[in-house]
């Protein structure tokens, strides 16, 4: 099967926020996506996802993050307009996914007949993130060289300490989660373009998906828009947070594409490092020790994003987007969102006030527009 990539000339950017829909009085998540689709007027721009109690909101492909900025804002403040309340954050403390209506859409009902409890489970809300890349063979050298940095991500953004009322031990539940669906989780190493179309040959003609798009990977290439998108992250529950994570993975996609420019050999971590790392940041998010090379040896997980942030900087400033990316350093002291919901409760023993907690966080980081 070939399969043409639209290739980009330049790193844009395309984001995708799945927000929860929240019942004012009890907190709890609602079925209300049908409600504001009728309502909102950028259709193309909010979604609905598999579970009527999430709303996709989603950007045009933008030159730069400033640009992200202002639509996301612009698209917040609307939707926030028509919602009583939304959260952006991994998981819903307390309800339930037996409760959960699934949207009337052919193929997330086709998706939940084939993959059954997996598929219903997914009560869950992430970030996806695009940036533009030249090239089919460049998109599978990025997305390889990516693996190395999934932990890094997943810990700045980790939203996700409880599901259906539980403590789950864990800093992000969602991506345990999510990897229970057969195409989810760490994506396979492949050798170059040519593999990717043999994969995906396989798996169409196998039945296992109908398209490209079904393909869930952590870190995936995009044909038909031409990007690399990074999937890992849990929602975060601030405009600052969103776009600081942003800035860091379009920084993260152009330094290694310039190495790759340059003919500079993108060094890959083993998969099962990988895959532990991964581990421990959905475990312990910034508190992890990860491991960096085949001898076992470790290092914070902290101090290892602390310097892949300063590592960045350059990209950054030629990006203009270096303030956002200094956001993700206030995140590694402040921690992530996991840490807060947690003081929440411990400090008053109710979902529902960690419900209200990330509530506010994002209705009060959408800047209001002044009255004339």
């Amino acid at each position: 099967m070939r399969i043409h990539f639209n290739g980009s000339p330049n790193p844009t950017v395309g984001v995708e926020v799945e927000l929860q829909i929240i019942d004012p009085e009890t907190k709890n998540l609602v079925s209300g996506a049908s409600r504001i689709l009728k309502r909102v007027q950028d259709i193309n721009r909010v979604k609905p996802e598999l579970i009527a109690s999430t709303v996709e909101l989603n950007t045009d492909v933008c030159a730069n993050i400033e640009t992200v900025r202002c639509e996301l804002s612009d698209r917040l403040r609307s939707l926030l307009a028509l919602c009583d309340e939304l959260a952006c954050v991994g998981t819903h403390p307390f309800s339930r996914w037996a409760e959960q209506d699934i949207t009337p859409k052919e193929r997330y009902h086709l998706l939940v007949k084939r993959c059954q409890w997996p598929a219903r489970r997914l009560m869950i809300f992430g970030l996806h993130v695009h940036v533009g890349i030249e090239s089919g063979e460049k998109a599978i050298a990025t997305f390889n060289a990516l693996s190395t940095y999934i932990p890094h991500l997943l810990a700045l953004s980790a939203s996700s300490p409880y599901f259906e009322g539980e403590e789950t031990g864990l800093a992000s539940c969602r991506v345990k989660i999510f990897e229970s669906l057969p195409i989810a989780g760490l994506p396979y190493r492949l050798l170059n373009w040519a593999e990717f179309q043999r994969l995906m040959t396989t798996l169409v003609n196998a039945r296992t998906i109908e398209s490209v798009r079904e393909i869930w990977w952590d870190v995936r290439p995009h044909p038909e828009f031409g990007t690399v998108e990074v999937r890992i992250c849990d929602g975060l529950p601030t405009l600052d947070d969103i776009i600081a994570m942003v800035a860091m993975i379009q920084a993260l996609v152009v330094w290694f594409g310039d190495q790759y420019d340059e003919g500079i050999y993108l060094p890959l971590q083993r998969y099962w490092i990988v895959r532990e790392n991964k581990w421990r940041a959905a475990r312990w998010a910034l508190d992890a020790e990860v491991i960096i090379d085949e001898d076992g040896r470790l290092e914070p997980l902290a101090e290892s994003v602390g310097r892949l942030i300063e590592l960045h900087e350059p990209v950054s400033e030629r990006l203009g987007s270096h303030a956002e990316l200094m956001r993700a350093r206030e995140i590694i002291k402040t921690g992530p969102s996991c840490v807060r919901q947690r003081r929440v409760y411990a400090d008053t023993g109710d979902f529902t006030r960690v419900v209200d907690s990330v509530v506010r966080e994002l209705r009060e980081s959408v800047p209001v527009v002044a009255a004339r």
